[in-house]
């Protein structure tokens, strides 16, 4: 099993509500969501694929599957960050997302970096 020390990407997350890009009335709710990525660790790792779970309140489910993250592939020194913007629509307006990211460390060892789960909310719904 590999140790924590050489393989650790730390994920952070901020996320906004779009409310230009939203329409209510029709179950349409924008969030942009910008994620830090930092390698904590020892070895240096590249992202290889995505894997998101997005939950509205209603309990709809919507998996992601990708390869990169919005076309790029980051490769991350031990030290350093890479960061990015992305978005996803739900029917509610609050939900959550949660999930990971499939890297590959110049050891040849793959490995996942989770992505915890996070609130996706209308400013005033949630206290």
């Amino acid at each position: 099993m590999d140790t924590p020390n050489n393989h650790n990407i730390l994920v952070d997350v901020s996320t906004r509500f779009l409310q230009s890009e939203s329409d209510p009335v029709q179950g349409r709710y924008v969030f942009a969501y910008t994620i830090t990525l930092r390698n904590d660790g020892r070895i240096a790792a590249k992202l290889l694929k995505r894997h998101w779970v997005i939950t509205d309140a209603n309990g709809k489910v919507q998996e992601v599957h990708g390869d990169g993250v919005i076309g790029e592939y980051p490769y991350l020194q031990p030290g350093e960050s890479y960061e990015y913007t992305s978005g996803t629509i739900i029917e509610t307006p609050v939900g959550s997302m949660e999930g990971s990211y499939l890297m590959e460390a110049d050891d040849g060892q793959s490995f996942d970096a989770p992505i915890a789960p996070f609130r996706l909310a209308v400013p005033g719904v949630v206290n």
